[in-house]
């Protein structure tokens, strides 16, 4: 199965079977593709970070992709770098951080669940080209 593939059906059942957050579900593909677990507390940690838990702030796409580089550097200095990289380049590339101007129709009273699902197959596409790019070949870590 071809990665995008791969994570579209893993983002479908992140969403559409356990009803979890974006934050939360890229957190979950991310740790498939890296083969880099979550502690149960650092994922339960995610349950508000969609969109600031819901009110329409950061993006939950980018929280649960810094949150997973926060995983994979143990250096702080290293970590802080790339996040401050990763920001900068998802902004460019998806014209905002924020919830609000990233979800398609926005807020809105009767939007579907899942709304983002497509967004969020390229969201997490582009943080894991982004870990490969940025991380060293020798372990995928910093």
């Amino acid at each position: 199965m071809e990665e995008r593939e791969l994570v579209e059906n893993m983002v479908h059942h992140a969403y559409y079977d356990h009803d979890f957050n974006c934050a939360r579900t890229v957190m979950i593909v991310l740790s498939k593709l890296w083969n880099v677990p979550i502690e149960e507390q650092t994922f339960k940690s995610a349950v508000g970070l969609h969109g600031a838990g819901g009110h329409g702030d950061q993006c939950g796409l980018v929280e649960g992709s810094l949150m997973y580089i926060g995983i994979l550097c143990p250096d702080e200095k290293q970590a802080v770098r790339l996040c401050n990289l990763f920001a900068g380049e998802f902004q460019k590339k998806f014209s905002s951080l924020l919830c609000r101007e990233l979800r398609p129709e926005g807020f809105k009273p009767g939007n579907p669940p899942h709304l983002c699902e497509k967004r969020t197959v390229e969201g997490i596409l582009f943080t894991n080209d982004f870990l490969k790019r940025e991380l060293p070949k020798q372990d995928g870590r910093c």
